[in-house]
């Protein structure tokens, strides 16, 4: 019998929520909010950020874009009882989408490359601790945590506000074309025109899952909820780290 493929949209079919799972998603939307509205985003939108800072930020978060396939792998290990519903959905979904952040990866390189950050730089980058901290809190739910808190740390909280913020941010990099520095290109700009576009479903799909995993299980459904707000909070710790350098750019620039 031939083989049949399925688009991998056609994996997952997002269902309406419930009183549970709309209040679980209004209620961590102003936490999401505060990463996609941080000011070092703004700043980057509006051609404002200063060269320094966003090579800061794009060289100090490339560990997290390096692992989040392995985080994805460490919460497909634990999708084995097939007989609770939604594990089979969660193993085929983190399948597919494990292939889908290495071929990310590819990108982010090329995004730093064109703000002058050679391949070796990234590398040998080790993140300073407010910038880490996110690396080491999604190793460790993904690690000791159950199959829902994983989803909810990685692909919800950390999928959603990031396609939040680069749909912002994609708007606004041509700004920096003509800084003699960076090289704005089709290849240069892949990976925040995937999170900008056809990735931003990513979350919801994540959302889904969620839902499947934890419907009719309060306790299931707090831990997701706490995980999602500590990822996101882990996030808002990096982010105030690359606006602290933003703001150390502008204050020398206000002292020369």
């Amino acid at each position: 019998m031939a083989a049949v493929f399925r688009h991998e949209k056609d994996l997952l079919k997002i269902t309406p929520h419930n009183a549970w799972s709309q209040r679980f998603w209004d209620e961590l939307t102003p936490f999401k909010d505060r990463i996609s509205g941080h000011p070092f985003f703004a700043d980057m939108a509006g051609g404002q950020l200063s060269i320094a800072s966003f090579r800061y930020a794009l060289l100090n978060f490339y560990p997290l874009v390096a692992r989040f396939p392995a985080f994805m792998g460490l919460a497909l290990a634990k999708a084995t009882n097939f007989s609770e519903a939604g594990v089979s959905e969660a193993r085929d979904w983190l399948i597919q989408n494990i292939k889908v952040e290495e071929r990310h990866l590819s990108w982010y390189r090329d995004w730093a490359g064109g703000f002058g950050i050679t391949a070796e730089a990234l590398d040998k980058v080790h993140p300073p601790a407010p910038m880490n901290a996110v690396n080491h809190y999604l190793w460790n739910v993904n690690t000791r945590g159950n199959l829902v808190e994983s989803l909810a740390a990685t692909n919800l909280a950390i999928e959603w506000a990031t396609g939040d913020w680069s749909s912002k941010v994609y708007a606004g990099i041509h700004a920096y074309t003509n800084h003699p520095e960076v090289s704005i290109n089709k290849r240069t700009i892949a990976w925040l025109r995937a999170h900008a576009h056809y990735d931003d479903l990513h979350p919801y799909e994540a959302m889904e899952l969620i839902k499947r995993l934890s419907d009719g299980n309060p306790q299931l459904q707090q831990q997701a909820f706490q995980a999602v707000k500590e990822g996101l909070a882990y996030y808002e710790l990096a982010l105030d780290d690359c606006y602290r350098v933003q703001l150390d750019s502008l204050q020398k620039l206000r002292s020369a």
